[in-house]
């Protein structure tokens, strides 16, 4: 009888294929990988009391989303 398994490691043990499912449990870590996530600057809480101030601070929440690089620019 053959058997495949989803995930394994390569003789050498310098490849792994994980081809199910990988779980990381909460508190765990993942040490190596490269990030490149840059946060976006802080918007702070609207005050708006009006339309036009809303969709002013909402503008500038998208402005700030753009150049942090996690929204394609128009």
């Amino acid at each position: 009888m053959d058997y495949n398994t989803k995930n394994y490691t390569e003789q050498g043990g310098d490849k792994t294929v994980i081809g199910g499912t990988l779980e990381i449990k909460e508190g765990a870590t993942v040490t190596g990988l490269p990030s490149s996530f840059t946060p976006a600057e802080n918007q702070a809480a609207s005050v708006a009391d009006d339309i036009t101030t809303l969709v002013s601070e909402f503008n500038a929440l998208l402005l700030k989303l753009k150049a942090a690089g996690l929204m394609t620019a128009d």
